[in-house]
């Protein structure tokens, strides 16, 4: 239940402040003096669309906050949202809307804590069902009409709805899956057969070590230079151990330099390490020349192992060419396209069992459509038994109304096309309710669709923004003993231009515009300063109070029959709401 309403620099309104109460909730007011900016309020705190008119002009920044009574079930979800309640049961909405140059932002949070708009509007589900008389085109549309029927028809239908999403998910999933396997049967084959090839060719290809091109390359050079290197190996084994000149090899020479340190090792031993290296440097290069020799008398040309090798260098760069740059990407790539042919093989199934999948996913969507189909067509027996009720003691006795339930393509939300069905008058056949129903007709039809609604929806605000427009005499006489009979129920806040409505008030707002002066914030009319206009609200808390109000909108001014006319009136509310009780 909305207890205290605050708004601040909102359209109008500078700032505002509200007490609700039980019961039956009325604003009333000249045409144009800001009543459903109030409600414009409520609507933008529970998630509503926001646009930059809202803030005030001069102003980059509005609130709109609203202290909560909320019943159990509520407490229970803002648990689940680790949302923590202040003294027990109030919970304090509040969202703040900033505008600039550029863009236009908004935040809202419960008791302090940021939530984003999926959230709120689960929020607003379950506290606030806000019924404006623009509303009543939705009655004209089939997706609105279905989505009253379905939460009217409570549980049961909601449980159904989410089996038939299921269904069709499951549905069209395979349908995906056959379409995509039939247009890209042809695709699939192509790249079949080239993987086949690839992985053919580089099987062939026998590929090993991702160095295998380094090596053969270096052995190509080896065997294209035989005889440079046995020429150069044996000058090497000359200079380093022995030649045929007689000039002295590396060997010779460390040789000598090992006699003269050893005679110089015998007077000064510190002179030993260097011996030692040299003896070591001796036998080193001796070991070097003994290799470098073998070395050299192991080549001999062999040109079919060259032949070989070259024929190997062209095939791997060939493969790289395709496949590399290098030969590790080649190998890599080959790896790649295995996995992925025996995926292709493997995941491969016939277009006829996907066929099979699709036909029984589609008859499990039909049955559960069907299901569905049949428990809306229960809940539309009881909708219209109801609605004529209701419609019956809001002056339309001889009404007739019926839910229609005509196939159609299967969605989500299941194969039903609902029409509301309409005939006002005797002898008139069923119409859709879009195509004869007149303001009157529709706002009466809207208010006893929210009052058969309103033990399933489990909400306790009900708000409605002048449902009694085009109507007069005892129709609205019928609406008002509606609301107040919806009011022992939930609180309702109305606004309203029926005295006949607003004289079965439990609590009474007057909504008025002002012209202040914003430098003083008084009225004034020769005063210096900018003028501004704003909105006010004023709480009718007195008979005399309301008696004058309800005669201006009686009769326009404070005229003694007028008066007359407004005493009538609250005696007559009085008197109903005594029975009522």
């Amino acid at each position: 239940m909305l207890s205290v309403l605050r708004i601040e620099n909102f359209a109008l309104v500078d700032r505002l402040e509200l007490s609700f109460g039980d019961g039956l909730n009325v604003f009333t007011g000249e045409t144009g003096a800001g009543k459903s900016i109030i409600l414009d309020a409520i609507d933008a705190l529970l998630g509503g669309k926001v646009s930059s008119r809202l803030v005030r002009t001069g102003s980059n920044r509005a609130i709109v906050e609203a202290t909560l009574i909320v019943n159990a079930a509520v407490a229970a979800w803002l648990s689940e949202q680790e949302i923590d309640l202040i003294d027990e049961n109030y919970v304090v909405v509040t969202r703040e809307i900033t505008i600039n140059t550029s863009n236009i932002r908004s935040r809202t949070r419960l008791n302090g804590v940021l939530v984003n708009r999926q959230m709120m509007a689960e929020m607003r589900e379950r506290l606030v069902e806000i019924t404006a008389q623009g509303q009543t085109v939705q009655i004209g549309e089939s997706t609105q009409v279905r989505e009253w029927l379905d939460a009217y028809g409570g549980k049961r239908i909601c449980q159904q709805r989410q089996a038939v999403a299921g269904a069709f998910s499951r549905y069209k999933q395979a349908s995906q899956l056959l379409e995509k396997r039939r247009t890209s049967d042809r695709e699939r084959l192509q790249k079949l057969d080239l993987l086949t090839y690839q992985v053919q060719e580089l099987g062939e290809a026998n590929l090993g070590e991702s160095n295998e091109l380094e090596q053969l390359q270096q052995e190509q050079q080896r065997l294209n230079h035989v005889v440079e290197l046995q020429q150069m190996s044996y000058r090497v084994y000359q200079a380093l151990y022995q030649n045929d000149a007689e000039t002295p090899t590396a060997t010779d020479l460390l040789g000598d330099s090992e006699a003269e340190l050893t005679d110089m090792v015998d007077y000064d031993s510190q002179l030993q390490p260097l011996l030692d290296m040299v003896r070591d440097a001796q036998a080193s290069i001796a070991e070097v020349a003994r290799q470098v020799n073998k070395y050299g008398e192991s080549l001999e040309a062999d040109p079919q192992r060259l032949e070989e090798v070259e024929e190997r260098i062209r095939q791997l760069k060939q493969i790289c060419r395709k496949y590399g740059p290098t030969l590790d990407e080649a190998i890599a790539h080959y790896q790649g396209i295995q996995a992925e042919l025996t995926e292709l093989n493997d995941s491969e199934q016939s277009i006829e069992n996907l066929e099979v999948q699709e036909q029984e996913c589609w008859q499990k969507l039909t049955k559960a459509c069907q299901k569905l189909t049949k428990l809306r067509y229960s809940a539309g027996n009881t909708l219209e038994s109801e609605i004529i009720g209701e419609l019956k003691h809001l002056a339309m006795d001889k009404v007739q109304f019926q839910v229609e339930i005509t196939p159609t393509t299967a969605t989500t939300a299941g194969a039903d096309k609902i029409t509301f069905m309409f005939s006002p008058n005797p002898g008139e056949p069923l119409q859709p309710f879009s195509a004869i129903g007149s303001g009157g007709e529709m706002s009466r039809f809207l208010l006893a669709l929210r009052a058969c609604f309103s033990q399933a929806d489990g909400v306790e605000t009900m708000v409605f923004d002048e449902i009694d427009v085009g109507v007069s005499g005892r129709v609205a006489q019928a609406i008002a003993e509606k609301l107040y009979q919806l009011s022992q129920r939930h609180q309702v806040l109305c606004v309203t231009h029926q005295p006949l409505v607003a004289a079965m008030a439990d609590r009474h707002f007057q909504v008025s515009k002002q012209v202040i002066n914003q430098r003083k914030g008084k009225k004034e009319n020769n005063g210096k300063g900018e003028e501004r206009t704003v909105v006010r609200v004023t709480v009718l808390d007195n008979v005399k109070k309301r008696r004058e109000e309800l005669a201006q909108l009686a009769g326009g001014k404070s005229a003694q029959d007028a008066i007359a006319f407004a005493d009538s009136l609250l005696a007559q509310a009085a008197n109903y709401r005594d029975k009522s009780n």
